[in-house]
């Protein structure tokens, strides 16, 4: 597989590649099948508390990222979010999950698109997002619909996190694989 360097010249084709992967039809199928995924699994988290939930979803949303580039992923982000606040409302409609759904796909999308799928790689984005969403973004959010505490809402994240963190890696590790393997037999 041909991986741009980090060049600027590397860096606009990569750019150039991405944008270009809204007008595939193949791309977008894709991108419509790993976000059905995404809502399939979505219905399957774990609750551990009103406010703190177990999910592995995150697993699609990587896969759109990792084949289909951040734009591709960062719009499929939008239509999984607003599909999946209507098929498991959990709490007011607040457009700042909207925003992070966005914002996940862009940077999975910008880390892991047509780069080389390496251990360090994959744990460096997932520690990324995290420390900006799990620790970040989501107890914002939750402060501002719920009126929680932001310190303890990412303290209490933070248990889960560690726990969760290297099972993450693995799942990850081995749904990129595959997807590695599936972009190969596509070429």
């Amino acid at each position: 597989m041909n991986h741009p360097t980090l060049s600027a010249r590397g860096l606009a084709r990569l750019r150039v590649d991405a944008v270009q992967e809204l007008h595939r039809p193949r791309t977008l199928a894709l991108a419509a099948i790993f976000s059905a995924l995404h809502l399939v699994l979505n219905q399957f988290t774990i609750p551990v508390s009103q406010l703190l939930e177990v999910g592995f979803d995150f697993l699609a949303v990587a896969a759109i990222g990792y084949l289909c580039g951040p734009w591709v992923a960062g719009l499929s982000g939008i239509v999984t979010d607003v599909l999946g606040y209507v098929l498991r409302p959990n709490g007011p409609y607040f457009p700042g999950w909207t925003l992070s759904a966005v914002l996940v796909g862009i940077l999975y999308g910008l880390w892991l698109y047509r780069r080389p799928l390496k251990l360090w790689r994959v744990v460096l984005c997932k520690l990324n997002m995290v420390l900006l969403f799990n620790f970040l973004l989501t107890p914002l959010w939750l402060h501002i619909t719920y009126g929680q505490s932001f310190v303890v809402l990412s303290s209490l994240r933070l248990v889960k996190n560690i726990i969760k963190f290297p099972i993450d890696i693995i799942l990850l590790m081995l749904v990129l694989k595959t997807c590695e393997r599936m972009q190969e037999q596509r070429r």
